[in-house]
């Protein structure tokens, strides 16, 4: 018989990136005591690693949990940006209900519409929090209307667009149910999440499951699976067996030895858990998203939705630059190869396949954010490596036509840099399906439909033309025909000619070719890109050239040379600016452009074929 714990309520909290999920977070952990009034607590407290606190963005889905008026809420906090859905889809599995925060000033953008349409697929009732109500140029009233909106587009039923409105501010901890009047505190946010969010139902007497929607590593422990006990209990040394939907032959006989739930940012060791608590279980070696623990009696999966495919892929390889290893404490194709495949316990949306030689995997992804952001997390723990540039995955219909990956690109620019942005996504095959006027004024809202190779490399291209003031939203649409050949770079390479030093006589020339991305005293190897040249051809250019000594001239005379500063390149940047004959060279204190053939000789030959 099937009973409701009314003292448990799971919640996930979704939305685009940037509209204050995690500080509506750290407001609802401070205001429910979590933290003593004196303790010194960081801001965007669930962002715990270096790269999503410098980027200002969640990348892990996590879990925390607080007390209200004796009710437990547990809340998962989930990423905003397109690149990481994939933890968004399978967290939703673990909840009763989610909070969907939208801002105020921007209303719902495209990510607001991904994440609100999984929701709804799964018929869990929303809480709609307008966030950021004291920001300049708020609008409210109008945001609550595009939101009714977005949801009839989405075929909400009529529970879902019943749904209860709370107007917050994250930043300064207040919330209300009115627009025009604005809290205290949040306490009306809280009182929404218990009458709106329906309590976890199950039935205690029946056989153990437990559907695995979250994976955790620790070094200590291995893998840890987090989920939610849907039927029966779970205890401490309980014999198991786990069952997997998607494969019905699957079943390995497994031991619970170590059982946690969540309180506040902490895990707590406990011996049971009952139906509709989220649980970690640390112990099972070999255990993965989608799994459900069972009863050995009565081994039943819970059904559980396909993690959406990766649409793009790179090639990790080892590094083999004349400067290699001077700067990596992990440099081993067996380093690179256990790091890479370490990175599968944790993103259900990465793939890593080996490929014919030892040296070079093939990493796929959602998106160049994703696989930047593992490139970047692996060069500080001190790996180094080469990655080659992004390409998109095809695949064949049924009649062996080609399909490539297409977004959905929303663009908001100001109204005179429109111009430019459509003429560079037409060339890449963008096709423009809408253009409209902002509410504000001054803007346009561009909608394109476009090959994920085009987006590849033009991130940057966009930051330059719209002045910084332009904002590209994607959404993944599905695959379409193949929409023909574009050309990726405009502009090509300027490639150092020697190996040395760079001296200021070397780089006064070549400065003069086009942009530089290094100055006087980098190392450089013949082969490696030391900047942009200003034409669609490649040059080499000999930046190690110093003046030679006259009987006239001291080798004082360099200091009335003036050279430009060089380029500083981003990680991105780098990626966005290879070509497909060039690799990244990534190493804990440099990132280094270089062609895939560094000798000259055989590039050239190989050019020509």
């Amino acid at each position: 018989m099937n009973i409701k714990r009314t003292d448990i309520r799971n919640i996930a909290i979704i939305a685009h990136v940037d509209h204050g999920k995690t500080t509506l977070v750290d407001e609802l952990l401070k205001q429910s005591g979590v933290f003593r009034e004196n303790q010194e607590v960081a801001e965007r407290v669930m962002d715990s690693n270096d790269i999503e606190r410098e980027r200002g963005i969640t990348i892990l889905a996590k879990n925390t949990a607080i007390t209200y008026k004796g009710v437990k809420i547990n809340i998962v906090d989930t990423p905003g940006h397109a690149d990481f859905g994939g933890e968004v889809e399978r967290v939703l599995k673990m909840v009763n209900g989610v909070i969907l925060v939208v801002d105020a000033f921007e209303g719902p953008m495209p990510q607001t519409k991904f994440v609100l349409q999984k929701a709804l697929d799964l018929k869990l009732p929303v809480i709609v929090c307008i966030n950021k109500i004291d920001r300049p140029g708020a609008r409210p009233t109008e945001v609550v209307d595009e939101v009714l909106e977005l949801f009839i587009e989405l075929d909400a039923n009529d529970e879902q667009l019943d749904c209860p409105f709370v107007f917050a501010s994250a930043k300064t901890g207040v919330a209300s149910l009115d627009a025009d009047e604005p809290g205290t505190d949040m306490t009306p946010l809280f009182e929404t999440i218990l009458s709106a969010i329906p309590c976890p139902e199950g039935d205690p007497d029946a056989d153990t499951q437990v559907l695995i929607s979250t994976i955790d590593y620790n070094e200590y422990v291995g893998r840890i699976g987090i989920g939610k006990v849907d039927n029966g209990h779970i205890r401490v040394n309980d014999e198991c067996v786990i069952v997997n939907h998607h494969d019905p032959d699957y079943l390995k006989k497994v031991k619970i030895s170590k059982l946690y739930e969540f309180d506040g940012l902490n895990k707590v060791e406990i011996t049971e858990a009952g139906i509709g608590q989220i649980v970690a279980i640390s112990g099972i070696s070999d255990i993965h998203i989608g799994d459900t623990l069972c009863s050995p009696e009565n081994p039943v999966a819970i059904p559980f939705q396909k993690i959406s495919e990766p649409t793009i892929a790179m090639y990790f390889m080892v590094n083999d630059s004349p400067l290699a290893g001077q700067e990596g404490k992990y440099v081993t194709s067996r380093h690179l190869r256990d790091r890479l495949f370490r990175e599968l316990n944790t993103d259900v949306s990465l793939r890593v396949e080996e490929t014919d030689t030892t040296e070079c995997f093939k990493v796929s992804g959602r998106g160049e954010l994703h696989l930047s952001v593992l490139i970047e997390t692996m060069r500080r723990e001190g790996y180094e490596f080469a990655v080659s540039k992004a390409e998109v995955l095809y695949k064949k219909d049924e009649a062996g036509h080609l399909l490539e990956p297409m977004e959905i690109a929303y663009v908001d620019v100001p109204d005179e840099f429109s111009g430019i942005v459509i003429e560079k996504l037409s060339i890449r095959k963008g096709e423009l399906t809408s253009m409209a006027s902002s509410n504000n004024g001054g803007t346009t809202r561009l909608t394109f439909r476009i090959p994920s190779r085009g987006l590849i490399g033009y991130r940057g291209d966009f930051m330059t033309d719209t002045k910084g003031n332009g904002i590209l939203n994607t959404e993944f649409e599905g695959y379409g025909p193949f929409k023909g050949d574009f050309p990726f770079r405009q502009l090509s390479s300027l490639i150092a000619f020697e190996s040395g030093e760079a001296v200021t006589y070397g780089l006064f020339n070549a400065q003069e070719r086009g942009t530089l991305f290094i100055g006087p005293g980098t190392k450089v190897y013949a082969g490696m890109v030391v900047g942009q040249h200003g034409k669609s051809d490649d040059i080499e250019v000999n930046v190690c050239k110093a003046k030679h000594l006259t009987n006239t001239r001291s080798s004082g005379a360099d200091d009335a040379l003036h050279l430009v500063p060089p380029k500083a390149m981003s990680l991105e940047q780098c990626l966005d600016f290879i070509n497909a004959d060039e690799l990244l060279e990534v190493t804990p204190k440099s990132l280094r452009i270089r062609k895939k053939i560094l000798e000259h000789t055989a590039r050239y030959r190989a050019n020509k074929k």
